[in-house]
């Protein structure tokens, strides 16, 4: 029977984030063992797609080492990644139950990892795998849409493969299509080759959705090509805007059946047909007060107000001020829901003065100053919650998440979503949670980006993505970009 080990080590770091990931942060999604089998079985997650695999190979046997990941932020300090890392290695060096040797390895990352005083954080991690199960032991890796990849991992894994999907719910899919490429290497079906060609550019993840755009193309023509029974897989990658390496921006990866020069050419071809659409993918977006504005215009509700420049999952620190201030200033006279702003101590004080009761004082711009002034505000207590839901909606179904302790402030008509750590309004179960029905309110002002769609399009029939201030805000050559090559477009000349 083959033994086959399932790791995981994701996050996706903002280099322009005020916020340290710690091992703290992990804390979160923190599983191995039968525990972890039992979390993930049945969510659309990479673990689902890890247990959905064994259950359907019961040839295999599956050991589950650490597997655990961080909402998005500034980078992982190096004793958080010393410490997982260390793990994962020293259980994959020990090897399978009874002391027998592994037959495979299945990794879950991102792509897109920072490291305090690293550079090439992924490269890193498959790198010391690598070593420590030897060359020839088959090992497949599983990336986000979004990774920043450097090419020298294609010559480091067996197999590996990316989200088709922006917002990512096929996450289980590619972890099943990376295992089943493992299980015919394994079985000498196939011997997958990879490359991993870049594009000269960072683009924008705000036009980056697969419904529609230059992404749904492109992952269309990805998908012609493997109509080749030779492309085992093809992928785009849009990158992550805000992660200033050296392997910063899009690219896409090939993995073919023993033909490295078609797997180049392959790869080669995807960036071809991304530099064809480069400026279509950066687009212009109201300002805050401009989005506000519309959309209490609307006739046509629930209407939500998109605030990308603080998405929590592109390293945002949901603490940015402008869409709140502009919200506030406009003093809508129908049910408005602002989700969220993260800050423990005004959650405590809301605890101590109980539902019913008033609050006062001041949100946003608690963590930095750079993106604004706090707002000040005056309103009462409606709702208190533990801040602990499971998702419902189709992104990462069914995984737990905690916010800590949250509560709902009331401020006129405004109902403020106030919560104790910085996690994600993206499903549904966060709404339930503080007593909201979206398709209740008016408007809908919530931290986020595209994730956010997945879930919401069928309830929102108008979207309007807006632009403020924030460590994910829209404009690329605003950051102070080091580590980039200066020659990736739209860095050049600045």
């Amino acid at each position: 029977m083959p033994r086959l080990a399932v790791a995981r080590f994701s996050h996706e770091g903002n280099s322009f984030s005020p916020v340290l990931t710690s091992l703290d942060e992990f804390a979160r999604e923190w599983y191995r063992g039968q525990e972890a089998e039992a979390v993930y079985r049945g969510t659309a997650t990479e673990g689902g797609g890890a247990v959905a695999f064994l259950d359907a190979h019961p040839e295999w046997q599956g050991s589950y080492l650490r597997m655990t990941g961080a909402t998005p932020a500034g980078p992982v300090t190096r004793e958080a990644y010393e410490a997982i890392v260390g793990e994962i290695v020293a259980d994959l060096r020990d090897g399978a139950p009874n002391g027998e040797r592994w037959d495979a390895v299945f990794l879950s990352l991102h792509g897109a990892m920072l490291v305090e005083g690293m550079d090439f954080a992924d490269y890193e991690t498959i790198r010391r795998v690598r070593e420590a199960i030897g060359p020839d032991m088959p090992f497949g890796v599983s990336f986000d849409l979004h990774a920043n990849l450097d090419p020298r991992i294609a010559g480091l894994v067996t197999a590996a493969a990316g989200f088709k999907e922006h917002p990512h719910i096929d996450m289980a899919e590619t972890a099943e299509r990376v295992l089943a490429m493992l299980d015919r290497a394994v079985k000498g079906e196939i011997r997958p080759v990879g490359h991993i060609a870049k594009l000269d550019a960072i683009l924008p993840s705000i036009n980056m959705r697969t419904a529609e755009g230059p992404m749904a193309e492109l992952e269309a023509y990805a998908r012609g090509l493997e109509f080749d029974p030779r492309i085992l897989d093809a992928t785009p990658f849009g990158g992550f805007s805000y992660g200033d390496t050296a392997v910063a921006g899009a690219g896409a990866m090939v993995f073919a059946d023993g033909d490295a020069d078609l797997a180049r050419r392959a790869a080669e071809s995807v960036v071809a047909e991304m530099r064809r659409r480069l400026d279509r993918f950066y687009i212009a977006l109201p300002t805050a007060e401009e989005g506000i504005a519309e959309a209490l215009r609307c006739d046509r509700h629930p209407v939500a107000v998109v605030d990308a420049g603080d998405n929590p999952l592109s390293g945002g620190i949901a603490d940015t001020p402008e869409m709140l201030r502009a919200l506030l200033a406009a003093d809508p006279q129908v049910p408005v829901v602002f989700a969220f702003i993260a800050d423990p101590g005004v959650v405590e004080r809301c605890r101590a003065a109980g539902v019913g009761g008033a609050v006062d004082g001041v949100l946003g711009g608690r963590i930095s100053p750079d993106f604004g002034d706090p707002v000040p505000f005056a309103g009462t207590v409606l709702r208190l919650t533990d801040g602990n839901f499971v998702n419902s909606g189709p992104m990462m179904h069914g995984l737990p998440n905690s916010l800590g302790p949250t509560a709902v402030i009331g401020v006129g008509n405004v109902s403020i979503v106030v919560t104790s750590v910085c996690g994600s309004a993206n499903d549904p179960a966060f709404f339930a949670l503080h007593g909201i029905d979206p398709a209740e309110v008016a408007v809908l002002c919530v931290k986020a980006k595209n994730h956010f769609r997945a879930a919401f399009t069928a309830i929102c029939p108008v979207m309007i993505d807006i632009d403020a201030p924030g460590p994910a805000a829209l404009e690329i050559p605003r950051f102070p970009f080091r580590r980039a090559p200066r020659t990736l477009y739209p860095l050049r000349g600045g």
